[in-house]
């Protein structure tokens, strides 16, 4: 056996240890939650506190049945709807004003005043303006994420290191080549960085709309929830969406990790 083979083994074992230590600090707080709840559910009546035995029986039965299934792929659709319709409007609105501070003058306090505005206030304003349910649910999915869209991809765009864009125009490259040799990768980690945050938002954002302007969806099973006090009904519905927000950020994380792999792994951490 070589000197380098006790060595790679060491390294291979110390990855491995590593890896486990991360998995056991990542699940060990839900761990302590899910405990001391279920603790509480031993002295306290159901309609307080359920065992997570009867909370997760009614997850399966989301799951399994069709007609309630639809309610949380309908929100999950409304959701990427709302957030797409945001992120392409937001983008546009970040590059017109990135070429313009005529443009970013106008519009700056205006989707400041947007992000002032709660979103209780603007699903009001959306059953006020618009008679169908969908229409309703998307307007107000795309008013309370479009700020935060525009002004991420904007802060990227005015971030782009000056020196290195005279460089590459000084190569005269076409407008279709500087847009995906330079300015795709110089903002794309902004835009990443965008979804995730705006992805637990338009989250929390459309239960609300649900609550008060559906007929369907997890908002709307909440409320029917409410009104009979069915607390384990209530944390199945609202595990619906915190197991999409945490599937929706691991596919991200993959995209992340596939499209910049490029970069250098730092032995330092800060």
């Amino acid at each position: 056996m070589t000197m380098s083979e006790p060595q790679a083994a060491r390294g291979a074992t110390k990855a491995r240890g590593a890896i486990w230590r991360r998995a056991f600090s990542y699940i060990l707080p839900f761990v302590v939650v899910a405990s001391l709840w279920q603790i509480a559910s031993l002295f306290f009546p159901p309609f307080l506190f359920p065992s997570l035995i009867d909370v997760f029986k009614r997850c399966f039965g989301i799951l399994v049945h069709w007609d309630q299934l639809s309610d949380v792929l309908a929100t999950v659709g409304r959701i990427l709807a709302g957030l797409a319709g945001a992120f392409f409007i937001g983008a546009a609105l970040a590059v017109v004003m990135a070429r313009s501070q005529s443009a970013n003058r106008f519009l700056s306090p205006i989707l400041t005043l947007f992000q002032g505005i709660p979103a209780l206030s603007w699903v009001v304003f959306a059953i006020i303006w618009f008679h169908g349910i969908e229409p309703r649910i998307f307007f107000i999915m795309v008013m309370t994420t479009l700020p935060a869209f525009t002004f991420q991809v904007l802060g990227a765009l005015q971030g782009m290191s000056r020196d290195l864009t005279e460089m590459v125009m000084s190569f005269r490259p076409t407008r279709a080549k500087l847009f995906r040799v330079m300015i795709i990768p110089a903002i794309l980690p902004d835009i990443m960085t965008a979804w995730k945050v705006n992805l637990g938002n338009a989250s929390r954002v459309v239960v609300v709309a649900e609550l008060v302007g559906a007929t369907g969806g997890v908002g709307y099973e909440l409320l029917q929830q409410q009104q009979v006090f069915d607390m384990a009904g209530a944390l199945a519905w609202t595990l619906q969406l915190v197991f999409f927000v945490l599937i929706a950020q691991a596919v991200l994380t993959f995209i992340e990790n596939i499209v910049f792999r490029y970069r250098a792994v730092s032995e330092r951490t800060l």
